[in-house]
This record gives C-alpha cells, sequence and structure tokens, in this order.
C-alpha cells in the first residue's frame, strides 16, 4: 500500500448523556481535525451534542455524525439484528439529528462515521452496508463516509456514488485478515501511548500495521482514530501528534477517495 504524508486525526466525542460524563471532549478537541459526533442512540443527548458541535467550532474542527445501534445500556458495542430497512432508518435519522444541531450553529456536518458494533457489522455485511451508504447520500450526497480500510462500508459507499476515507485505529489490535481484534478479547485496546504512536506512524509512513500474530498486514488509510473514551485518550492524541509530527507527517481533513 501506497504510505501517506499527511493524515487526518479524528476523536469519537460527545458520549457523555444525561448526568453521566464520558470522555475529556475539552482537552482533545484541540488535537484532533475531524470529531464524530454521538447522535444519540449509543451515547449523546441534544444538549450534548450542541456543546459538542460548538466546541469542535470554536476549535476549527471538522464535525461528523457517529450513528450507532439504539443501545445506551450497551454503549452500542452489542450486536443487534437490524433489517437493512431498519439499518436505514435509523442512519437517516440520527445523521438528521446532528445536521439540525449544526445548521443552528451556522456549520457543517462534513462525514458519517458509524459506531461500535454497527461499524464491525457494516464493514462484512455487504447488505447492511449498502443500506447505510444509501442512508448517507439519500440524506446529504456531499457527505464523506469513512469506514474500515478493505471493508464493505467502503466498497458500499463507492458503489452508492459518495467519497470515502479509509479507516485505522491507532489504539487497537488488528488480526491477520486487517479486522480489528474483538474486545472481548484481551490486550485489544492498547493502553501505552506510545504503542500506540508507533502503530500509526507504521500504518501512515510504511503503509502496514502488524497484526497480533506478528505479520505485516497491507494497509492504506485517509483517517486515524483514537477512541474519546479510553481512559489514556489526551496522552494518546498529543503523543501521536508529536510522534507523526517529527516524522513529518502533515495532520489535515481527508480527501477522500
Amino acid at each position: 500500500m501506497t504510505p501517506r504524508t499527511h493524515v487526518d486525526l479524528n476523536c469519537d466525542m460527545g458520549e457523555s448523556f444525561g448526568h453521566y460524563t464520558l470522555g475529556q471532549d475539552e482537552l482533545i478537541m484541540p488535537y484532533i481535525t475531524s470529531a464524530n459526533i454521538a447522535c444519540g442512540f449509543h451515547a449523546g443527548d441534544p444538549s450534548v451534542m450542541q456543546k459538542t458541535v460548538a466546541l469542535a467550532k470554536a476549535h476549527g474542527v471538522r464535525v461528523g455524525a457517529h450513528p450507532g445501534y439504539p443501545d445506551l445500556a450497551g454503549f452500542g458495542r452489542r450486536q443487534i439484528r437490524l433489517t437493512p430497512d431498519e439499518a436505514y432508518d435509523i442512519m437517516v435519522y440520527q445523521i438528521g439529528a446532528l445536521l439540525g444541531v449544526a445548521r443552528a450553529q451556522r456549520t457543517s456536518v462534513t462525514h458519517v462515521k458509524a459506531h461500535g458494533a454497527l461499524y464491525n457489522a457494516a464493514a462484512i455485511d455487504l447488505k447492511l452496508a449498502c443500506a447505510m451508504a444509501r442512508a448517507v447520500r439519500d440524506v446529504d450526497k456531499e457527505l464523506l463516509l469513512v469506514g474500515l480500510h478493505g471493508s464493505k462500508i467502503i466498497e458500499a459507499g463507492l458503489e452508492a456514488g459518495l467519497k470515502v476515507a479509509r479507516e485505522a485505529f491507532a489504539d487497537r489490535a488488528y488480526q491477520v485478515d486487517g479486522t480489528l481484534v474483538p474486545r472481548s478479547s484481551p490486550n485489544a485496546v492498547y493502553l501505552d501511548a506510545h504503542m500506540a504512536a508507533r502503530q500509526a506512524l507504521d500504518i501512515v509512513t510504511q503503509g502496514f500495521v502488524t497484526a497480533v500474530t506478528g505479520e505485516r498486514v497491507a494497509i492504506a488509510v485517509d483517517t486515524i482514530c483514537v477512541h474519546g473514551d479510553n481512559p489514556r485518550a489526551v496522552d494518546f492524541v498529543h503523543t501521536l501528534r508529536t510522534v507523526l509530527g517529527e516524522a513529518g507527517v502533515v495532520f489535515s481533513l481527508p480527501g477522500g477517495d
């Protein structure tokens, strides 16, 4: 895969709701270029959405919708069986909610990235992925669709005529087939900021990621994600910016394919 000299840095944000606070959005936002904002199904609520969009706007960070399964109790990380039509409906609903918030604040939504179990399901289920891509296109065909490198959602997005951004994760372990190690497995989520930065550096500048089995897996990306609910997220984004910056990588918004 062709290495890059520039990359977008995104983070899943706005995941607090009600009396529950999750993540450190105010500390993370200055270091990223794109924010994926929860739309109320797996996390977030109307007030948190308003605050997070305002925070992103203040820092010049690109605003994206982060739709997930309707699963507050499970944080959207439990698999829910939806028909393609149901998946289409929840995508339209959540993207529309964030569009309304953004419009009220005189800013725009630029991209869509599914969350958690929905993201993982769309990576391997083409029918589901096609329904989700169609929802994005029907809401706004100019929205950029973000998905895992080599996944069905990228294939579906291109088929739907959308611009896409291929994503990799700095803070997640990979399997030899290029998919993420399930969170239920030991060491699936990195807690060492330097380990995450080294992985991101390999992905961006060398075009590969090292799987848990030791093999190098070819990978090409437009955007790197750090999870906002990771307890070390602030340290991660700071270290990642430093390590990649010293290697000459420029952080910029994704252009898509």
